[in-house]
């Protein structure tokens, strides 16, 4: 389409680029610009006093190790999974790759407050390792909470490596594996020479997520009570209610780590996307296992499936149990606390906000979303290549960041998330979901002949007419997925509702299960029924964006 843009389209341009200036740019020089300014001038100072404080750096060292292990065993379980997937005819592949798709549905902090009904020193483990005869006396599965952080992160975050990786199997084309063949090259040389290199940029796309989300979740320390980790760290600092300067240094620390790797991200995965398909390509015929391989595929897959349900099992439970005490499982069930929820004060007034902040951000990013898709997929122009990583560059960025910033940008000002965090939480959970939309959209836009729009504006069509008469409609099923996929995601969005929602009226539902979660009686089986409806939430919005997108769904997980 033509390169000069009309007023109608630079001016959504300039929309876009304000409210991302806004939304995005003006809170990251905030935090930038009070790590290295301090009263005395520019100074490296507080990075300095950083890496003296020993706890500090053990941190750290904590939060690298746990994002490192987590990525690693991510890759582990992701590799013979995307094989299997990509080379072989499993029965009920659609079925098995939902399974493995089940642990998204539920937030990794809600899976938490299973995991310790599961692990803890007389959870069900213990209990039925004792009732064996395997154990005598009780094991502290959790210990520090180290490893209890990595388990969980590991079951949530591998179906991430797991999209990407079978995505750019998927797209690898097959005339390279045929020459290989012809050129009398072993299954091993293979593996090693093309088939790994090729699907490379996408298994680090992935690993690059899942590093960035681990070393920055903040949920899972915080039901787990482990406390040794940058954004437990960072997340009393907030609570502080004086500005705490060293702070800034350790969020921009993270910010700078966030950012080697997603430019270490785009420049692998632009590379190999470039080796790895080319226009027109057959799709590779997938082989009929053989009986052992289809014993050791379907074991795999129903294994993983089986690990990583359980969190959202133990979850379940403990929202139906009305007596569990030293007991394997409930002793009495009940459904009183999911009435409950309906009725509790705090759980039902942060469904209601929950909802509405969602609602708002949705319909903002349907507007933007749709109106960025269109300039990046069908314009050529000056400034393009900025608006397209800006449009992005939230995929990358952490709620804890970002949140973090809103707080020490605005303190103070109308916007003071102390005062009515609404505002904010709307802007946060719009510009962290808007890559999503734009994802969604982009991959409609693919696939809608140019021809058609040009025709319209050849009949004397205004931009905005051929947008909303001729695109729109072509296009409806991805905005209709995208907007699912977003508002879904936004009423479980965890970091930016734990930091910015300070006072009890303002809670969504993230923070409302995380302040139910340690309160006595009641407390905790409201927590997990709160979890089962969310869970029950996102799993519709998942399959819904599935069933429009199909394949491009892993793309909604690249930075």
């Amino acid at each position: 389409m033509t390169k000069k843009l009309s007023p109608f389209w630079a001016v959504s341009a300039i929309v876009i680029g304000a409210v991302l200036v806004f939304c995005l740019y003006i809170p990251v020089w905030h935090m930038l610009r009070k790590s290295v300014f301090l009263p005395s001038g520019f100074s490296l100072e507080l990075f300095g006093l950083l890496f003296q404080n020993s706890a500090m750096v053990g941190m750290l060292a904590n939060s690298m190790a746990i994002g490192v292990i987590v990525t690693l065993l991510c890759v582990a379980i992701s590799l013979p999974l995307g094989w299997f997937s990509t080379r072989y005819r499993l029965p009920g592949q659609g079925i098995l790759n939902g399974l493995l798709l089940l642990p998204m549905i539920l937030p990794p902090f809600v899976g938490a407050i299973g995991m310790k009904q599961f692990l803890a020193r007389f959870g069900v483990l213990n209990l039925a390792l004792t009732k064996l005869g395997i154990v005598h006396e009780p094991i502290d599965w959790l210990g520090t909470g180290f490893w209890g952080v990595v388990v969980l992160e590991v079951l949530h975050l591998f179906p991430i490596v797991y999209l990407n990786l079978t995505a750019s199997l998927a797209n690898i084309n097959p005339a390279y594996e045929e020459a290989a063949w012809n050129l009398g090259s072993s299954s091993a040389r293979f593996i090693r020479k093309i088939l790994l290199p090729l699907a490379a940029p996408g298994l680090f796309a992935g690993c690059a997520i899942v590093f960035v989300w681990s070393i920055t979740d903040l949920g899972t320390p915080l039901i787990l009570d482990y406390r040794n980790v940058v954004a437990y760290q960072v997340y009393g600092m907030i609570t502080d209610t004086n500005e705490n300067a060293m702070g800034y240094a350790l969020v921009v620390l993270l910010l700078a780590w966030v950012a080697v790797i997603y430019f270490a991200s785009k420049a692998v995965f632009l590379r190999g996307q470039r080796m790895s398909s080319v226009k027109g390509m057959r799709t590779a015929v997938k082989a009929r296992p053989s009986p052992l391989v289809l014993t050791v595929a379907l074991a795999l897959f129903l294994g993983v499936a089986a690990c990583a349900a359980v969190p959202h099992l133990m979850v379940l439970l403990s929202s139906v149990a009305e007596r569990w005490f030293m007991t394997i499982l409930p002793e009495r069930l009940s459904f009183e606390y999911y009435r409950a929820v309906f009725e509790h004060p705090l759980t039902v007034m942060s469904m209601r906000n929950s909802v509405m902040l969602s609602s708002v951000a949705t319909i903002a990013d349907i507007v933007l979303g749709v109106l960025a898709a269109y300039l990046i997929s069908r314009f050529r122009f000056k400034g393009r290549a900025l608006l397209d990583f800006s449009v992005m560059l939230p995929l990358a960025l952490p709620g804890l960041i970002l949140a973090f910033g809103y707080v020490g940008t605005f303190a103070g000002t109308w916007l003071d998330p102390r005062i009515n965090p609404f505002p904010l939480l709307i802007a946060a959970y719009g510009v962290r979901r808007l890559p999503f939309m734009v994802r969604s959209v982009d991959a409609g836009l693919q696939q809608v002949d140019p021809a058609m729009e040009e025709a319209a504006y050849s009949l004397g069509a205004s931009p905005g007419r051929t947008l909303t008469r001729v695109t729109l409609p072509m296009i409806s099923a991805n905005v209709i997925a995208g907007a699912v996929f977003v508002f879904t995601f936004a009423m479980l969005e965890v970091s930016d509702s734990l930091i910015l929602a300070m006072k009890e009226v303002h809670y969504p539902i993230a923070k409302a299960i995380y302040a139910m979660s340690s309160r006595i009686a009641d407390g905790f089986p409201l927590a997990s029924a709160m979890g089962v409806l969310a869970a029950i939430l996102l799993a519709t919005g998942l399959f819904a964006a599935t069933k429009v997108l199909g394949r491009k769904m892993g793309e909604m997980f690249r930075m």
